[in-house]
Parts: structure tokens; sequence; C-alpha cells
């Protein structure tokens, strides 16, 4: 495999060379040193909330049931037959008490314990052939949650999944905590675009500046209370621990009247300031800025607009997770989930999710927008001018590395990280050099691994 020291040290730079968005190479080492190390999103708890609940997720080529089991825990299982190595689960999500292998007819309780084993006396002779007690689907390597979002890391020595969030869980409470009970999800709906993985999580991490451009027929239909698509300038990015965004300028107000301007009842926002902290109220209270989109490295985005809906001039939050799985160097299946405050009226729930549909779903308006530049930046990558051309990525510095503005100060920014005003591309920055350190350093060595018992594929407590 060629050397890549010199494609890293130029992404340091803010240089960035073109063909890394489709690169065959580079994809292979993403996937032992990117996917192989870094918590990875794969379900809500809300996705299961009984027990026996179940969904089939992926990291990459790697199929897990996650589920939650007879005693409430919710636990990851490698979703292949410790026989023969058929898929234990073809379903993508249901209820079950017991997985059973199509090919043989092992079967496997919802904890991952095997239980069933036929002609187990005659074909193995019993526990003397094949010991069947203790044997146990294989668990995720690390599993754990935060906000009820479960997270799985392939590397068993990862850091604390909050240690890897770092300060961001700061901002990732504004999508995911806004009453006791926490979000419920719908979906996943999900599609695939020939682009490449880095490219959405890269816009939704930071990138204001399309805004004006791409979705300037967005703005100019009135589906938004903003009468141009420049007010995005307004805004500001913010990066802070694994995770960065970007907010809209509100306008002036006190916390209550700001968060109404985006279209919260008074019932919802009287639950956010007793959920948020003094700090995640002034951001938006004193501050006078509301959360936008955002990115977790290596593949996971939010997102929090507020469109125009049913037919009137008032206007109604949505929130949005979704999740940029790579298929190969030039192939991404996205899966988007609308995400919505649990103890919300029903009636918000019903123009949020009609909201959402319109905006981010499969066929909304900012997708379409989005996905024509994504194809073809990544169709273009795949040239051999793609690897003579190193892209600009440096908004926001002078030559000698000095700012363009200065990043604002804490009594401008409550929130913790680095923000800055205006348009940047530091989060950009920051995404890519986390990825650079990642593609740096090489893979341990993935144990091998006999059937056997692990406990270590679980998170929670018993429901």
């Amino acid at each position: 495999m060629a050397d890549q020291s010199g494609v890293l040290a130029d992404v340091r730079r803010g240089m960035i060379p073109a063909h890394i968005y489709n690169d065959r190479e580079l994809f292979e080492l993403e996937k032992q040193r990117v996917f192989g190390r870094a918590w990875v999103f794969v379900a809500h708890e809300s996705e299961i909330p009984q027990p026996g609940d179940y969904v089939v997720r992926r990291v990459l080529q790697d199929s897990f049931i996650v589920a939650r089991d007879e005693k409430g825990v919710v636990r990851a299982h490698f979703n292949m037959c410790l026989h023969r190595g058929m898929q234990v689960c073809r379903a993508e999500m249901g209820n079950a008490s017991h997985f059973r292998c199509p090919y043989h007819g092992w079967s496997y309780r919802n904890d991952g314990r095997l239980v069933g084993l036929p002609f187990h006396q005659e074909a193995y002779g019993g526990e003397a052939g094949f010991r069947r007690k203790g044997r146990r689907l294989l668990p995720a390597p690390n599993l754990a949650s935060y906000n009820g979002l479960v997270f799985l890391s392939m590397d068993p020595d990862a850091e604390p999944l909050e240690e890897f969030l770092g300060d961001f869980r700061f901002y990732l409470d504004y999508y995911t905590r806004q009453s006791p009970t926490g979000i419920e999800l719908r979906g996943p709906q999900r599609w695939r675009v020939k682009a490449n993985w880095k490219i959405g999580a890269e816009n939704f991490a930071g990138d204001m500046y399309h805004t004006p451009q791409t979705h300037i027929s967005v703005v100019e239909i009135g589906l938004f209370r903003e009468p141009k698509a420049q007010k995005r300038k307004d805004g500001c990015t913010y990066w802070a621990g694994n995770g960065g965004g970007t907010t809209y300028k509100l306008p002036p107000g006190d916390l209550d009247e700001r968060f109404r301007y985006v279209g919260y009842p008074q019932q919802m926002v009287d639950r956010m300031k007793q959920m948020f902290s003094a700090d995640q109220l002034r951001v938006v209270g004193d501050d006078g800025f509301m959360i936008s989109a955002a990115s977790v490295y290596p593949n996971l985005s939010f997102v929090h607009n507020w469109p125009r809906v049913a037919d009137s001039d008032d206007v109604l939050p949505f929130i949005s997770l979704r999740q940029w799985q790579p298929i190969s160097e030039d192939e991404t299946e996205v899966l988007s989930w609308f995400a919505v405050d649990a103890e919300a009226p029903e009636e918000f729930k019903a123009l949020s999710y009609k909201a959402y549909l319109m905006c981010f779903g499969s066929t909304g308006m900012f997708e379409q927008d989005d996905v024509e530049n994504w194809v073809s930046l990544t169709s273009t990558a795949a040239g051999s001018m793609a690897r003579r051309l190193l892209l600009n990525s440096r908004m926001g510095l002078l030559e000698d590395g000095a700012e363009v503005v200065p990043a604002l100060t804490c009594d401008q920014f409550h929130g913790p990280g680095v923000a800055h005003a205006g348009y940047g591309e530091y989060n950009q920055r920051e995404l890519l050099n986390r990825w650079a350190d990642d593609l740096e350093r090489p893979a341990k060595p993935a144990p091998t691994l006999e059937v056997g018992v692990g406990e270590q594929a679980r998170v929670g407590s018993p429901a």
C-alpha cells in the first residue's frame, strides 16, 4: 500500500488532495483505522423499548443484532451463527425471545446464549463433544450509550464513549435531551448515493458557505422566515471534543421568545429550561445562537431546522439524525431518522415529522440539492487530474495561518470548544485532522476469538 504521509500532511495544512474522496487504498485504510477504532452510532434505545425488541445494524460489512434482552439490558451480538457462519437474524427489526439460524437450526436467546442445538447428542455426543453451556453469539467488542444513543466500537480497548464525545456532549444534549424522557426516533429511511461518506459528514459539520448557493431556491420560495440565505453568515460554527456544528443567529428577545421564534410551544420551552444547564440556556438566551446542523466524528450527523408547515406563516422545528454508512470509496448508504421529544404534544410531533420529510427525508428539498453536488465531487475525484489538485479548505485563515476573524470570546459564546462567527472551514479541517490522525496510526491486529462467553457488549440496566 502506498505511503500516505504526504496526503495526510497536506490535509493538516488545509490543502486537501482531491482524490481522497474517491480512492480505493484510502478506503481500505479507513476500514481498518477509522471504523476499526471509532465509536459508531448503531441505534437509539427508543427503537427497542420492550424486552425482545431488536434492530439489525451494520458497521461497514459487520452486521450486529442490537437487542433488548428479557431483563431490559441492551446488547449487541455479531449476526453470525457459531456453527457455519449463517446470519442468525435476517429481518431488519422485530421482537423475538430467540433467534434461530435458518441453516442448521441452532437457536439463541436474545441475550446471546446458545440454547438450542438440533441432534446435540447424535451429532456431537452431547456436552462431551461440544459444550453448549456458556456459549453465546459473539458480542460486539465495545458498547455504550449516551442520552439513549447506542454506540459500538470495534476496538475492545477504545476510550470510554463519554471521553470520545468530549465537550460535544454539551451540544448533543440540545438534540437529544429536551425533556426527562428524551427523544424517540422514527425510521430509518435508507437510500444510497454515489458519493464518498466524508463529504456529507463535512457538510453537516460546518458548511454554512454552501447555503446561499446550493439552497437559495428553498429560501426564495418562502419556506423559512429568513428572507435571504446569506443570513447564514450571521451564525457561528463551533467545534468541541469529537464533534462540531453550526448555529443560526436569532433576533433580539429573551430566552422564551427565542425558543418560541423557532416554533417550540411554551410547554416544551418550560421543560427545556429545566433540562439544560445554565450555560446551555445562555447560548440561546444571552448569545442568541440556535443550534442547526452538526457532525460527530466519524459519520453521525444531526439537523435542527424550522420551516413553515401546514399552509401557515408559523414555523415548526424538526430534528433529524443521519448516518453516513460507507459502502465503498464512491458509494454511501444514508440512514436518516426523524427524532422528536417523546413528551412533545402529538400535534407537534405530526407537524414536525412533516417538516422533516419536506426538508431532509429521502425526497426532501435540501437532500436533492446536496446530493447533486456530492455525486459530482465524488465522480470527478476519481480521475487522474484529481491527483494533481489540492483543494483549498483554508477558509477563515490568512496565508500565515492567522484567523480572518478571531474566535468568539467566553462572553460572546457560552459553549465549550472554539466558536467563530461567519463563514469558515474550521470544522471541516477539524474533522479531517481527526481522520488524518487515525489513518496515521496503524491498526492493532484483531484478536482471533474462540466461541465463548463474554459479557462486555451490553449497556444499561434492567428496564
